[in-house]
């Protein structure tokens, strides 16, 4: 009998400390199995210490999400936010001049545009 594969919604609900817990319950059931594998145990063990490491897999994973998602709330309203939490995108996009850098013109450019703007004519040749 398979280890039934643990379901990520039914972890979300959990509180750190739970989630603690199953991590340490799935993490003893996996080194009980590795012992089981390793006195020569059927070859039904090997799938169920599968079973079990992705179980911990997904634990380690929501565990890891919450803490983030905690920490992007404290840098929510701060000027810099730590480069882990950044958005990835690609090294061009990162660097590429934002909507309000492009915009801006200089004092030349200004006064050219107000002194000669672009001649509209009624009959296009």
């Amino acid at each position: 009998m398979p280890i039934a594969k643990v379901k990520v919604a039914n972890l979300r609900e959990k509180s750190q400390a739970e989630l603690t817990q199953t991590l340490d319950t799935y993490k003893r059931e996996l080194m009980d199995l590795k012992v089981q594998q390793v006195a020569g145990a059927a070859a039904a063990k090997s799938s169920k210490i599968r079973d079990v490491r992705r179980n911990v897999a997904r634990v380690l994973t929501v565990l890891t999400q919450q803490a983030r998602t905690e920490v992007r709330g404290q840098y929510a309203k701060k000027k810099y936010i730590p480069k882990d939490l950044r958005a990835k995108k690609t090294r061009a996009l990162r660097r590429a001049l934002t909507k309000n850098e492009l915009s801006r013109k200089t004092l030349r450019q200004q006064k050219k545009e107000d002194n000669f703007p672009i001649r509209e004519f009624a009959i296009k040749a």
